[in-house]
């Protein structure tokens, strides 16, 4: 029997607000913690993120400061990510914040609520305006 492979899917969300700031809450544990996962542990270079009894494993794949983080899930039947990129607009000192991930056919609608939940979260943290929701 054959297991279904996850597809990977694009989310943006456009906004108003410094990427500077918002890398940091997408790159580091301290700020990743803060939206994205109940607790946040680096282990000799292993991202360890927890929620309720779950723990899943990543490493930093590719990043470059303030434009996008990638992270490989380790441990996983396949060879899947997760990506942030930030798209900067400087005529309308707008930003897109492009994420990245893999899901299920059947699990799609649920990973996008939860994507839309966590990025609206971290945006409110930060203080930044959302102008578009996921598209």
């Amino acid at each position: 029997m054959k297991t279904e492979e996850p597809q990977k899917y694009v989310l943006e969300y456009i906004f108003i607000a410094s990427p500077k700031l918002l890398y940091h809450y997408l790159s580091t544990e301290l700020g990743l913690a803060e939206w994205f996962a109940e607790k946040v542990e680096n282990v000799d270079g292993v991202l360890h993120f927890f929620w309720e009894d779950t723990e899943l494993k990543a490493i930093v794949d590719s990043k470059k400061e303030n434009e996008f983080i990638r992270f490989k899930w380790i441990d996983e039947s396949f060879d899947t990510y997760f990506e942030f990129r930030i798209d900067s607009d400087s005529v309308y000192s707008e930003n897109t914040l492009v994420v990245t991930d893999f899901a299920l056919a059947e699990d799609f609608q649920d990973s996008k609520m939860v994507w839309d939940a966590a990025i609206k979260k971290m945006l409110r943290i930060i203080g930044a305006k959302l102008i578009s929701p996921s598209m």
